[in-house]
């Protein structure tokens, strides 16, 4: 097993007049592990973590990064940095020009690029060419958003993990009996820096708003068992965290997918036109506002399977129970492979 780390050109794909480039970490398997139509699996990070959410052992009662566990059962991970994120091109002064179509766009062109070179056998030395994969796009959170924004629209993958998003309604909770988040809804055709807001006599009403959740979002993004230390390295000052950025997270993101991705129905168009086999997963405390609801979004999939994991907040990959979360990913994709060979 071995990590490649790629930043590809995404200067035309993205359209913002000036360099583009997506960041991404590809963790390949030993190739004797490969089967015989291996797995391509792209995994989005969730709004404030980049893709070390992925590749890195993070702290808390589990154990083990999610790109390693699956190549070490024959996976190619590739863990993308959106635009805005991470490694990725930041775009500073241009925030509110990243949303949804620039940066499905932009991870569209990054993730076809990385399938053109696994296909030459050019990715890496010594690793062999891969042309048919079983193609596999997984996000959380708003990871999960743009999974579905870029599987509604391109219709690239052979199945969807959406892990920790709602398509009808994502809201973060808080701890019983603790002032409840109001988030705002903004409309998707205009920008955030309009202030038309949907909602606005809540958000007027609202006595803890979005933009100063921080630790208040700590019961919900971790479960119990997550050392409080390990919670406010994660949240206090969330998403810059005074400067200390963790090896998981990202000081910055695409500003307009962050706004809006909290209003309900915000991908409802993209998930209706869903037509492969979808996993909703999710954590025992999560963001999900009705989790049985959630098939109603995706009209047209072959199926979508639910699955909610106990002892798990929001953050999964943190978890006590995290292999548990890996491995109904694992034995979902063997459905998805089936779907494709019927």
């Amino acid at each position: 097993m071995r990590a490649v780390d790629l930043k590809i050109d995404v200067t035309e794909a993205a359209g913002l007049g000036e360099p583009a480039a997506v960041a991404v970490t590809v963790t390949l398997p030993d190739p004797a592990d490969l089967r015989e139509r291996p797995v391509v699996c792209f995994g989005k990070p969730g709004g404030g973590y980049s893709k070390g959410y992925y590749t890195v052992d993070l702290p808390g009662p589990g154990s083990g990064a999610q790109a390693d566990w699956h190549a070490e059962r024959g996976w190619v991970f590739v863990s993308v940095d959106h635009l805005g994120v991470g490694d990725s091109t930041i775009h500073a002064e241009r925030t509110l020009e990243l949303g949804y179509t620039v940066v499905a766009a932009g991870n569209q062109a990054a993730e076809q690029e990385v399938l053109a070179r696994l296909a030459k056998g050019t990715l890496a030395a010594g690793f062999p060419a891969i042309s048919d994969p079983l193609l596999l796009g997984i996000g959380q959170s708003m990871g999960g958003c743009m999974t579905v924004i870029q599987q509604g629209r391109y219709h690239c993958y052979d199945g969807i993990g959406v892990l920790g998003y709602s398509a009808v309604h994502t809201h973060p909770p808080v701890r019983p009996g603790e002032v409840a988040i109001t988030a705002p809804w903004i409309p998707r055709d205009v920008s955030p820096a309009d202030q038309v807001f949907t909602n606005a006599p809540a958000l007027a009403a609202a006595a803890l708003v979005a933009g100063e959740r921080g630790t208040a979002m700590g019961w919900g993004f971790h479960y119990s068992d997550v050392d409080e230390e390990i919670i406010a390295a994660d949240l206090t000052d969330f998403p810059t965290r005074r400067g200390n950025v963790p090896p998981w997270a990202s000081a910055t993101l695409p500003g307009t997918v962050a706004a809006s991705c909290l209003t309900p129905g915000a991908v409802a168009p993209e998930a209706a036109a869903v037509t492969a086999p979808v996993l909703v997963g999710m954590g025992e405390r999560d963001v999900i506002a009705d989790p049985k609801g959630e098939p109603r979004a995706y009209l047209l999939a072959t199926s979508v399977d639910l699955f909610i994991c106990p002892k798990m907040g929001h953050m999964h990959n943190f978890a006590g129970t995290r292999e548990q979360f890996w491995r109904r990913i694992e034995t979902w994709a063997d459905w998805v492979r089936a779907v494709k060979a019927a």
